[in-house]
Parts: C-alpha cells; sequence; structure tokens
C-alpha cells in the first residue's frame, strides 16, 4: 500500500468516529497538556487514537510525532515519521463550529523540505485534500491549483491568534484595501483551501505554530503551484521537534506577495 493510501484511511476512519462527536458534551472534557503544549480534549484523543491503532493494524512502520501523544515509535526500523494533527481546530471541533479537520503528514527525514505525503481531511464535510511530491495536489479525484489570475476579491489569511502588539502593528496594513482578511481557526484546513485556490495569501508570524499544524499544508500548497516562505520571505525549512515553532508566509505568486508586502516591514 501506498503512504498515501495509508493516510488517506487513517483520516477516514478519524472521520468517521468524530463526526457525531463534534459539538457534543463528550468532545471537551480536559486531559492535561499534550505534547504540543495545548489542553488535550477528548475529541483528540479519540481521533488520535483512531490513526495510531490503524498504524498499528497494518504494521506500518514509522515513528508518529502527535499533536497529543508526542512521539510514539511503532519500529525500531521506521520508514519514516507520520506528523499528525488529528484534530487541528479543536476550539471548533468542541463547540460544534464546523471548520476542522484531520492533518496527516509523511516525511523520510527529519525535516519538512522531506515531507513526502500530505492530507488534510474536512471532518464535517469528509472531503479530502491530498498531495505526494511530484504528482500534485488534489480535492477528492480532482486537481487542484493556486489561483492563477487576478482575483475579483483578494483574500487574505491571517492568523494573529495571541499575537503580541509588535506582530500586530507590522501586519496593520494587510487589513487596509484592497485586502479581505480572513480567520476561520484551523491553519490546516486554510492551507487546503489555499491550495485550491480560494484564499491568495496566508500569513502566520506568530512564531507559534508547530510543524502537526501545517506539514500536510505545506505540502498541499507547494504541489499546488504555491510559495511557502519563513517571514524573512525565504522558503520555508525546518526540524521535526516539538521545540520548533514557526512563522510562515503562502502565496499564490510572486506579483501577489510583492503587492501584499510592499508596506510590511520585514
Amino acid at each position: 500500500m501506498e503512504v498515501i493510501d495509508i493516510l488517506k484511511e487513517a483520516s477516514k476512519r478519524v472521520f468517521k468516529n468524530v463526526k457525531d462527536l463534534a459539538g457534543t458534551s463528550e468532545a471537551a472534557g480536559d486531559f492535561g497538556r499534550g505534547a504540543g503544549g495545548d489542553i488535550s480534549r477528548n475529541i483528540d484523543i479519540v481521533a488520535e487514537k483512531t490513526v495510531i491503532d490503524y498504524l498499528k493494524e497494518i504494521s506500518f512502520e514509522c515513528i508518529v510525532l502527535g499533536e497529543e501523544c508526542g512521539r510514539v515509535e511503532l519500529s525500531t526500523s521506521p520508514k519514516g515519521f507520520v506528523i499528525m494533527d488529528a484534530i487541528d481546530g479543536s476550539a471548533n471541533a468542541v463547540r460544534g463550529l464546523p471548520f476542522f479537520c484531520c492533518s496527516l503528514a509523511f516525511a523520510t527525514e527529519n525535516k519538512i523540505s522531506s515531507i513526502t505525503d500530505g492530507v488534510v481531511t474536512d471532518l464535517t464535510s469528509g472531503d479530502v485534500y491530498w498531495a505526494s511530491k511530484g504528482k500534485g495536489s488534489f480535492l477528492n479525484d480532482k486537481k487542484i491549483h493556486v489561483q492563477e489570475s487576478e482575483p475579483v476579491y483578494r483574500i487574505v489569511g491571517v492568523n494573529l491568534s495571541g499575537a503580541t502588539h509588535e506582530q500586530v502593528e507590522r501586519l496593520h496594513p494587510v487589513f487596509k484595501s484592497p485586502n479581505h482578511t480572513r480567520h476561520f481557526g484551523a491553519n490546516a484546513l486554510e492551507m487546503a483551501l489555499f491550495a485550491r485556490g480560494l484564499i491568495d495569501v496566508f500569513i502566520d508570524i506568530r512564531e507559534k505554530i508547530r510543524v502537526q499544524d501545517m506539514a500536510a499544508g505545506y505540502l498541499l500548497i507547494k504541489e499546488a503551484g504555491g510559495l511557502v516562505l519563513n517571514d524573512k520571505l525565504e522558503p520555508l525549512d525546518g526540524d521535526l521537534s516539538y521545540q520548533t515553532r514557526l512563522s510562515f508566509i503562502a502565496a499564490a505568486n510572486k506579483k501577489i506577495l510583492n503587492d501584499v508586502f510592499s508596506e510590511i516591514k520585514k
């Protein structure tokens, strides 16, 4: 079985197990802080267990890097790393806001740039965004691409949750016309929408995002023809450790990147 098919199947099982849990009293609970630093909720635990149980069932030789469970070694001779945020957008999921997803990626080495496969599943609709290195990005069976033409409205995604005053000040010009800013509360799914051409620029310069939150989205955007950069506007890379905190900027093309960042201090 190909790696991408393994990630799709694991993600499909998560959808089946949590689709009726979101927004209910059983979705919450406080299970302490997970490896990523956030409070683990019951819906997170159910989703992660679903993925790990499946990987064990098929004896997939890997090291899992989970948002809640931390590092789980499923083999002494791993083929690589499964980077898992089984529920991205946990706050939305617990409240029942219909914007959260399962994000799974596979990397052959301890580097973001070594990611070869990624799957983001919309856990409210069951839609599956997926990509394999060198093969393009897809929504279900349809190939997708970042926005290529000049958009009627320029949509700029900006994650400012927990941002410092200085970071907000730096991005203040982004909120001026003609930009229309958005943030829906699940970075991985927003990156998938970006890869689909529905968002033109996505900015997260908080130096807070974990690899689990953006690994699959990173590959989706690159395979869909987009740019994924650090806050110095250089190609993004980094290791997969739990201490790594990232800033990143995604852009459909260099022109729109330059248009948006012409007034922003680097």
